[in-house]
């Protein structure tokens, strides 16, 4: 992906091993509140190239997306967060629409993401799917979330 202005305030653009450590941060309190899987520096590192970061035109991160691919057709929108000031400007939707720019580039047929707030998804033009319609993200995600047994993300997903 290549950096993208949005608005005269928001910039999108590739994360990089430089941001790892801005990124842990600014996923912590998300983590904290169970809006985001924990991810350790090494899976940050590992699978950094899947992520996109907004930041404002003075360098500020206010957010994160990532599209994690599973096959040739299927990806995820995962690790979406937005810093609670800057939500409802925007910057969410932003983060999106450049992931499923990625994804039809990749010519992925599909696109979902596991939230609490499916709203603002549907908003998007994603619909509510049943999670079982994913099983490699159950495998690979849900297995060793802490919430597992009591989930309470709702399944969204586009076909591109």
């Amino acid at each position: 992906m290549t950096s993208l202005s949005v608005g005269a305030a928001l910039k999108l653009r590739p994360a990089t091993l430089s941001d790892v450590a801005a990124m842990e941060v600014f996923m912590a309190p998300f983590e904290a509140t169970g809006d985001l899987l924990p991810r350790s520096n090494y899976d940050l590192c590992r699978h950094l190239k899947e992520y996109i970061l907004a930041e404002t035109s003075d360098g500020i991160l206010v957010g994160t997306g990532s599209l994690k691919v599973y096959s040739a057709q299927l990806a995820e929108i995962a690790a979406l967060a937005v810093r609670e000031d800057q939500q409802g400007r925007g910057v969410g939707k932003a983060i999106v629409e450049a992931l499923l720019v990625d994804a039809r580039a990749m010519g992925l047929s599909e696109v979902f993401g596991l939230t609490r707030k499916p709203l603002f998804f549907m908003r998007l033009g994603f619909r509510v799917a049943e999670k079982e319609q994913f099983p490699l993200k159950v495998w690979a995600d849900c297995a060793r979330c802490p919430r597992q047994h009591a989930c309470d993300e709702v399944a969204v997903a586009l076909t591109l």
